[in-house]
């Protein structure tokens, strides 16, 4: 039997695919088609995908010309695979010429000539680009503006800050048109990024909502658990997407780590540890008694993830251990308590830690360096050291792209549910912080 294999993105498969696919069909008994990851991808240039790689595995085997679809994750897989799959013929586009010659010498080579007049990019660039208005012009928010030029389908146009002299000199660093009022922001948009204050959150999403925007709004998304459901609701019945813009559910190495130890490789989890500690200025909103500023309303969003993914969210117990300075928590630790597990987190606007994430497991444990939410690598421990790996990926400038990229793909699809963070998750994370701010099993240190 004479094997074949190809590699290709297949985004928004099309007829210059399937030509491809056929054309490696017809060189022998059995196609292998190699499908690249987003994060490969974002090595090799630009994050520009419409469609997620299980979209993209799904359309390429709807065609019925492969008969097995594998992952190509990294550079230097190709050779792997033609010596693991015992590969007669390698094939790629003719885009490709002279690129590929050093296969040879493992495998017969073959340039497939590319049909012309249609491509990926060009059926990108034909599509709908999402206008986004960003409210709140901080640190974040600049943020935000470099990283959505490197994704493809969206495109920043305004600014809003009730301060408009905070305003004016934002949207002349970056170009962008300067709404006067919240509403002329929603006029002009298709969605909004909301990186205002996060007291402030409730009332700019529901009214982005109402006016039927998609919304992607910062973290902490909301602080009380009836306001996170009742926006969720009015998302669902006004037919837009709402997200959470929590970066570390979205990047390649977090993910990774999740799909990772579900698998069972360090055995039954029985605790996750996570810690998010700064040293603030004392006169920050974040230490704000006014403002619900403090360590739990500003920062347990993000060790509650990795708690969240998995544990899930019905724990049977939480309890809150404060310092607490100027009526504001400035160091909390929290445990929460489920049925065969136990998980804590850290977090700190006045004492500092070690900003790790340890899962441990019946097995071994994934240790996560400092700082985890924005990591590029993870580490699975054993007691036989001589078993431990490290694992790498990618984590491309500040990180925000990865979520941005996925907020305008569901919009793309008219998809309005979140699976990388999703709706419950969202408002179990209020429900903590509600509990918090209601003094619900908090003790003093």
């Amino acid at each position: 039997m004479k094997k074949v294999i190809t590699y290709g993105t297949f985004d928004l498969l099309h007829e210059g695919h399937l030509n491809l696919l056929r054309r490696a069909k017809a060189l022998g008994d059995y196609l292998i088609v190699g499908v690249t990851t987003d994060s490969f991808d974002l090595e090799r240039g630009k994050m520009n995908t419409v469609q997620s790689v299980t979209e993209r595995i799904a359309a390429v085997l709807a065609t019925g010309l492969a008969d097995q679809v594998i992952i190509e994750e990294y550079k230097g897989q190709k050779l792997e695979d033609i010596q693991k799959y015992d590969v007669d013929i390698f094939a790629i586009g003719s885009d490709w010429v002279g690129k590929f010659d050093y296969i040879r010498e493992f495998c017969e080579v073959v340039y497939l000539p590319r049909t012309e007049g249609i491509s990926s990019t060009q059926l990108r660039e034909n599509l709908s680009c999402v206008r986004v208005g960003i409210v709140g012009t901080g640190s974040i928010a600049s943020r935000f503006v470099p990283e959505a030029a490197e994704v493809n389908g969206v495109k920043v146009v305004s600014a809003f800050n009730p301060d408009p002299e905070l305003c004016a000199d934002f949207c002349r660093s970056f170009s962008l048109a300067q709404a006067g009022t919240y509403e002329q922001l929603l006029e002009s948009s298709d969605a909004v990024y909301v990186a205002s204050p996060h007291y402030t959150h409730y009332e700019y999403v529901k009214q982005a909502i109402e006016a039927g925007r998609h919304v992607l709004c910062e973290t902490p998304f909301v602080l009380r658990s009836d306001r996170a459901r009742e926006l969720y609701e009015l998302s669902e019945s006004r037919g837009v997407f709402l997200m959470v813009a929590h970066k570390t559910a979205y990047c390649p190495a977090f993910v990774h780590l999740v799909s990772l130890l579900k698998s069972g490789i360090i055995g039954d989890i029985v605790d996750v540890n996570a810690s998010v500690t700064t040293l603030t200025d004392e006169n920050s909103d974040k230490l704000a008694s006014s403002h619900f500023g403090g360590s739990v309303t500003e920062n347990a969003c993000f060790p509650l993830l990795p708690v969240f993914k998995f544990f899930g969210t019905d724990w049977k117990d939480l309890r809150f251990y404060s310092k607490v300075r100027n009526g504001v928590d400035i160091y909390t630790k929290g445990i929460l308590l489920y049925d065969n597990a136990v998980a804590s987190f850290q977090v700190g606007l006045g004492a500092k830690t070690e900003g790790n994430l340890v899962v441990s497991g019946t097995r071994g444990y994934a240790y996560v360096p400092a700082p985890w939410w924005r990591t590029d690598y993870f580490e699975i421990r054993y007691e036989d050291q001589n078993q431990n790996k490290k694992y790498f990926y990618p984590f491309a400038g500040e990180g925000l792209r990865y979520e941005i990229k996925d907020f305008v793909g569901h919009i793309a699809a008219n998809d309005l549910r979140s699976y990388r963070l999703t709706r419950e998750e969202n408002i179990r994370m209020a429900d903590v912080t509600d509990a918090f701010l209601n003094k619900i099993q908090v003790f003093q240190i």
